[in-house]
């Protein structure tokens, strides 16, 4: 049974897949201003699986993940999609309500006897246990993005949507706020799909790291990298290297 979601027709789903594909697309086309931004794109995602999306700025990465999380329907293409319920999507602004205390911004649309129960443990595991009550105001930046993550992920969503979620935070919370997203998507295993410029934050985070150009994955590799992924070691001078050369950019250091 196919669903036609704005120009995208959405056949199947990851319930019915053998292989837990939570994300397969196909020929997936956007015009803008006469200019295919996402020209013919194919991308799959398996369950669990954390990807990085790396590209020159208007390459067309948050226009992806518009398509995604099916706020585009003027996109066209077929595939396979998670149901918009079990989609979440974390913005670079937290996006919370100021008017509503940390509590209810994570709870907000959640239903069911335990909700609150739900967004208590959402909070306690991005480390605000006891700030329920506290209002966005009060929160620094990185402690706010905390809040979001907690509200994206409070539903279980079979695929999360980040777009730039840590590009305005300074360098040392981005590096915790690193280590938290990885221990939270590993703990509730959806498949991630994470837009970023920084290339040092996508080998950091992702199983894999692609590339658009023109419109299409140029490239897509996997990151076999030991852990902890450390700066100075070959390997990891060897795969930014890799991804710079195809950003254009020369590595200097």
């Amino acid at each position: 049974m196919a669903a036609d979601t704005g120009g995208l027709t959405v056949t199947g789903g990851p319930a019915v897949t053998e292989d837990r594909t939570t994300v397969r697309i196909d020929r997936l086309v956007r015009t803008l201003g006469g200019r295919r931004v996402l020209d013919g794109l194919e991308l799959a995602i398996s369950s669990g699986e954390f990807v990085a999306l790396l590209g020159h700025s208007g390459s067309g990465k948050s226009t992806l993940l518009r398509a995604l999380a099916r706020l585009d329907h003027d996109v066209t293409g077929t595939g396979e999609l998670a149901a918009p319920d079990d989609v979440s999507v974390v913005f670079q602004d937290a996006r919370l309500l100021p008017w509503k205390r940390l509590l209810d911004n994570v709870v907000l649309g959640l239903s069911g006897p335990d909700a609150e129960d739900r967004g208590r443990t959402a909070l306690a595991e991005v480390g605000l246990e006891g700030r329920e009550r506290a209002w966005p105001v009060e929160l620094s930046g990185g402690e706010q993005q905390r809040v979001s993550l907690a509200r994206s992920l409070v539903r279980e969503p079979q695929l999360l949507l980040a777009d730039e979620p840590f590009g305005a935070l300074d360098a040392l919370t981005r590096i915790r706020m690193h280590t938290l997203l990885r221990q939270l998507c590993e703990r509730h295993r959806p498949a991630v799909l994470l837009v970023t410029h920084d290339v040092d934050e996508a080998i950091a985070l992702a199983d894999r790291v692609a590339v658009l150009e023109e419109g299409r994955i140029g490239v897509d590799i996997p990151v076999e990298l030991p852990a902890p992924r450390r700066h100075g070691t070959p390997q990891y001078a060897a795969l930014r290297d890799r991804l710079l050369a195809r950003l254009g950019v020369e590595a200097t250091c």
